[in-house]
Order: C-alpha cells, then sequence, then structure tokens
C-alpha cells in the first residue's frame, strides 16, 4: 500500500498567490475553476451556491435545535421521570459523543457515494427522529430518538463544513464557515430559546412536533436544490518539484516566492469541454463511485491527526463547546431551582447574549479574519499565509476566558443575574469565532484532505467535550461553580496559547508536515 505526501497533491502546502504582486494587486482565485467544466461546483450561479449552502446549514442548524433545545425542560423532565441531574443531563451529553463519532461513518462515505446522497438520507432519518421524541413514552425512549437524531445530525459537521471548500473560494471561506458556525451554534441557543416558550405554554412534545415538521421542509428543499458539490480537483495539479516554501527557498525575496507560487497553483484542466448536466441528472442520487476503496477512506482520516494545525484546531474546538455546553446543562438547574426560581420560559431567555455572543464571534472570526488576512497577503506582495488567521485569536482569549469567570463567579455567590447573561455571552463569542479561524486555517493548510481533516477536528471535539461534560455536574457539585469555571478559564487560555508556534514557525511546520507520507 503506497502513502502519498500532502505535497504530492498540493504543491503549494496552503501558501498562495492570492493578490497580484507585480500589478494592481488584484484578487486571484485559489482554487482555480476549471474553465472547460460547468459542473465544477467553483462555477455555479451564485443564487445556487447559496441555496445548497443554506440547505445544508439549516440541517445543522435544526439538528442542535431539535436535540439542544430540550435543555430548558430538563429540570421539568427530571420530575416527569423521575430522573437525577446528571441522568437528565444524558439527552444532551451522549448525543454530543455520537455527533462526534459518526463523523468517521459519514465523511467516508460521502468521499465515496457522494455528499448529496448522504445528506437526503440523513435529513430524512432526523425528521424521523423528531417525530419519534414527540410521542416518546418514556425516558429511555426519549434519549434514543436523541441519539440516533444525532447519529443523522452528524453528517452535517464534517462534511457540512467542507462544502464551503467546495462552493466558496479561499478569499470566501472564513465569511462563509462564519455563517455554518453560526448555524451549529444558534441552534444550540434559538432552540433553548424557543423551547423555554413552548413548553411553558404547551409541552415539550410541542418543540419536538416543532422540529419534525421544520426538519421535513428542510428535507425536501434539500431534496430539490442539494446538488452534489463533491468534485475532484487536484489530480491535476503541477509537480512538486515547482511548489514553494522549502528549506532552500524560505529565505527568498517576496517577490520570487511569488512568481513560483503562482505558477505552482494554476489549475491545468483538459483541453476537451464538458457538457453541463441536465437539472435531472445534477438530483441523482448517483454521482459515481469514488476512485478509493471504501476501507482505505475510513482509515484515511487517522494517521493525520499528527498534523499540527489538526491537533491546534480540535483542542480549542472541543473547550469551547464543552464550556458552553456546561452553561445549557447547569443553567436550568441553577436558574429554575431556589433562590432564583425562574420559569422555563424566562430561562431560555439566557439564551438571547449567548446567541448575540455566537453572531459577533462568526462575524469576527469569519468576516474580519478574512479582510484581515486580504490586508496581510496584500502587505505580503501578494502572498497569502494561513497563519495570518490566527492573529486574531487573541479577542476569544481575553473575552471567553473571562465570560468563563463572570458566570463561574455569578453562579457561585448568587449574584444578580446579568451577571451570567453577560458572562454566557462572552464565553459565545469563542464558540464560533475560534471555530472558524481554525475549521479554516486547517482547509487552508491541508485542502486536498481538507473533508478528512475536519472529520478528525469535529469528531475528536466532540469525545472531548462529553468526557468533561459527563463529569462537569459532579465536580460542581464537589469544588462549586467559582473553582471549576475558574479552572476552565485557566485552561482555555493555554490552550490558546497554543496558536503562538504555529503563528511565529507555521510555514516552515508546513513545509515540513506536507512531506509525510500519511496519506493512503
Amino acid at each position: 500500500m503506497r502513502l502519498h505526501s500532502l505535497r504530492e497533491l498540493d504543491s503549494s502546502e496552503g501558501t498562495v498567490q492570492l493578490h497580484d504582486a507585480t500589478g494592481d494587486g488584484r484578487l486571484i482565485l485559489n482554487p482555480t475553476p476549471d474553465p472547460n467544466d460547468p459542473n465544477d461546483p467553483l462555477r455555479w450561479p451564485i443564487w445556487k451556491k447559496h441555496i445548497c449552502f443554506a440547505s445544508i446549514c439549516t440541517l445543522t442548524f435544526l439538528t442542535n435545535y431539535s436535540i439542544g433545545g430540550l435543555a430548558p425542560a430538563f429540570y421539568h423532565l427530571s420530575l416527569q421521570f423521575g430522573k437525577t441531574q446528571t441522568e437528565t443531563s444524558g439527552l444532551l451529553i451522549w448525543p454530543i459523543l455520537i455527533l462526534g463519532l459518526f463523523n468517521f461513518v459519514w465523511v467516508p462515505l460521502g468521499n465515496f457515494f457522494g455528499k448529496r446522497p448522504v445528506f437526503v438520507f440523513a435529513s430524512l432519518l432526523l425528521c424521523m427522529c423528531c417525530l419519534w421524541g414527540a410521542v416518546a413514552q418514556s425516558f429511555q425512549s426519549l434519549l434514543w430518538s436523541n441519539i440516533i437524531a444525532a447519529v443523522a445530525g452528524s453528517s452535517t459537521e464534517a462534511l457540512g463544513s467542507s462544502v464551503v471548500n467546495d462552493l466558496y473560494f479561499l478569499h470566501q471561506r472564513g465569511t462563509m464557515m462564519g455563517i455554518y458556525m453560526i448555524s451549529i451554534s444558534g441552534g444550540n441557543s434559538i432552540g433553548p430559546l424557543v423551547c423555554g416558550f413552548v413548553i411553558s405554554s404547551l409541552s415539550w412534545r410541542w418543540h419536538k412536533w416543532i422540529s419534525f415538521i421544520l426538519v421535513a421542509i428542510n428535507f425536501l428543499a434539500i431534496v430539490l436544490f442539494c446538488s452534489e458539490t463533491r468534485y475532484k480537483r487536484f489530480k491535476t495539479c503541477t509537480p512538486a518539484s515547482s511548489a514553494v516554501p522549502s528549506n532552500e527557498n524560505l529565505g527568498r525575496s517576496v517577490s520570487d516566492v511569488a512568481k513560483e507560487v503562482s505558477a505552482s497553483d494554476q489549475y491545468h484542466s483538459k483541453p476537451v469541454s464538458v457538457p453541463k448536466k441536465t437539472w435531472i441528472q445534477q438530483m441523482s442520487l448517483r454521482s459515481g463511485i469514488g476512485d478509493t476503496n471504501l476501507v482505505k477512506l475510513f482509515c484515511r482520516p487517522l494517521p493525520m491527526i499528527v498534523y499540527p494545525a489538526v491537533i491546534f484546531a480540535f483542542l480549542c474546538y472541543a473547550v469551547n463547546v464543552a464550556w458552553v455546553s456546561a452553561v445549557n446543562i447547569l443553567s436550568s438547574f441553577v436558574l429554575q431551582a431556589p433562590p432564583y426560581n425562574w420559569k422555563a420560559d424566562i430561562n431560555g431567555l439566557i439564551n438571547i447574549p449567548g446567541f448575540l455572543g455566537n453572531v459577533i464571534g462568526s462575524w469576527l472570526g469569519g468576516w474580519l479574519v478574512d479582510r484581515y488576512s486580504n490586508w496581510r497577503s496584500k502587505e505580503n506582495g501578494g502572498i497569502f499565509e494561513p497563519e495570518s488567521r490566527l492573529h486574531l485569536l487573541i479577542i476569544p482569549a481575553l473575552v471567553s476566558s473571562a465570560g468563563c469567570l463572570l458566570f463561574g463567579y455569578g453562579v457561585g455567590k448568587h449574584l444578580h443575574w446579568a451577571a451570567m447573561f453577560f458572562g454566557y455571552g462572552m464565553l459565545s463569542v469563542g464558540l464560533t469565532f475560534v471555530p472558524v479561524v481554525t475549521t479554516t486555517y486547517v482547509s487552508d493548510s491541508y485542502l486536498p484532505v481538507n473533508a478528512d481533516a475536519l472529520l478528525l477536528v469535529n469528531g475528536l471535539k466532540n469525545v472531548v467535550a462529553f468526557g468533561f461534560l459527563y463529569g462537569v455536574v459532579p465536580w460542581v457539585s464537589e469544588a462549586g461553580y467559582i473553582d471549576v469555571f475558574g479552572t476552565q478559564a485557566g485552561i482555555y487560555v493555554g490552550i490558546m496559547f497554543l496558536a503562538i508556534p504555529l503563528i511565529i514557525s507555521g510555514q516552515r511546520i508546513r513545509h515540513k508536515s506536507g512531506r509525510w507520507r500519511i496519506i493512503l
């Protein structure tokens, strides 16, 4: 079995010519669309790209809306079914684990059979699970409906983010990834907000009925508008010998490097034009079988855990998911119990600052970082380096760690509810800012295998988050909110500091890791 290096698939190693260094600084499209293939997703009309992407974003939003939306009902569910706080929190904790683990199933299937059939099947399965949850008569039945729903929804984690790279160019990647992250986090904030009012006016079952209706509508949208985005682009790259940077040319001038990178990134398409697919052909669930053995596709992502960007991204993503999910799990037991004694609908209002924090974080981590990276590219002779995205991580490192301290101290000292609201909002900034930046950084660095790399990021971050959340309730009970959330703030800052060596030596690290023969 022959192993390949990333350099063989993409000789640029992530360092590309984004702006023309010799002229007026015009933008250069990366990746370069195939001019002879109208079916290239990069050449789709912008409305078609947006509708396809929106349907996937809606699927990931509704996954978290239907599962995480039950959080304000945990206190009532524990009383209704006679379960402890830890047992009830399993309605969210176990799905978080499954959302990570089943990435290791969906991504290989998507790479082999196509992403469209995966999304169609997964959205139908999620629809059935919402119906199941609405009519569940026991706690175990409700729990398993959430777990199977997580199996379906996990299809949108890594594959959904890889669709960004299928449809959009490098200079758009951060902005669109920000929108995608809003879809994930928004479900976890808007879901509990809406559910709080629903269960107070009707019952928690109506939350599941509403989810069922919305998912059914989105299922039709995916069937009708989500075309196949899988497209093989990298087999026609120029030989690795023309790539930069290498150890021998790292010290060369920017203008010299720019010329070589520009040449190495040109798309050498076949001169034969490809006929455009009809709408019926585009809607087919058969887009061809992958040319790699399915067993290899299941195994291929595993060695990529040694890539430094993957390790950094999944650790950053994990702590943000774990810390915010901890607040979701604990808030109903804090605010609906003495001394606050809030009703479920009022409890759900804590998700307003959470959602606002998500929106701010996704905008800062997406649009703002894109603009910053573009500016850095122009200052660097038109050369884009993925590490430029990491510079602004100082923002969530300060804001989210402070929010963690504020929430823990607010609960521990029984402060006014505003302290917890502000703390949660500040913590939620990092939930979108950090994953947008780090997953986009992974895509920039390992674009030919981005789906596999993102699989590891999304899968492992949920496993880590599950381990933390499984023990957070006993930990809080034993150590108290101040010590627990103070420790979390310290861990958060420590992991953010791992960006420093990547910022300083990222180019050399990518060059060295790009030669590792670990790709099946």
